[in-house]
């Protein structure tokens, strides 16, 4: 086996540019279906004004599908690892938010959320270790977005193998 990164970098990116975009859009779809849920879940941090928390609810889901096209298809990846990147920072900052806080909330991440019922425990600290990780994910496409089999690659025509060497 090669043990030089510029080898085997572009295929790890690309493992980890499709994982964050499955990320993205899994998150996004679980949720577009019902953007009125989604802005009552934004609302439930109570960190927002009710009519700024539904218009970001129902904002998010395309946000997180547009995010996770363009990881998906290797478009404009720095900027959507950025922006990725971003926008966990935001998440993880909310979840601990609302864990100081002692809200019971799910975090609607990945469907409805919004106020636990009476007698349910949330679970902030796994939501925050498994935004960190897809912090991470997106960190390391910050450094690295040139990955294989991407629109960047085909769009510039140069390799891969000599991104940030």
């Amino acid at each position: 086996m090669n043990a030089n990164p510029r080898t085997w970098r572009p295929w790890l990116g690309l493992a980890v540019r499709l994982g964050l975009a499955g990320v993205w859009i899994w998150a996004g779809w679980s949720k577009v279906g019902d953007l009125a849920a989604s802005g009552r879940a934004v609302n439930a941090y109570q960190v927002l004004p009710y009519d700024v928390a539904v218009v970001v609810g129902a904002a998010l889901p395309f946000v997180e599908l547009a995010l996770g096209l363009l990881l998906l298809l290797g478009l404009a990846t720095r900027l959507a690892a950025g922006v990725s990147a971003a926008l966990l920072l935001v998440f993880i900052a909310g979840i601990a938010s609302a864990w100081s806080r002692g809200l019971a909330i799910d975090c609607g991440c990945f469907g409805v959320g919004g106020e636990l019922p009476a007698g349910e425990s949330p679970s902030y600290l796994p939501e925050i270790l498994r935004d960190i990780g897809f912090l991470a994910l997106a960190g390391f496409l910050l450094i690295w977005p040139r990955t294989a089999v991407s629109a960047d690659g085909a769009l510039t025509g140069e390799p891969v193998e000599d991104d940030n060497e």
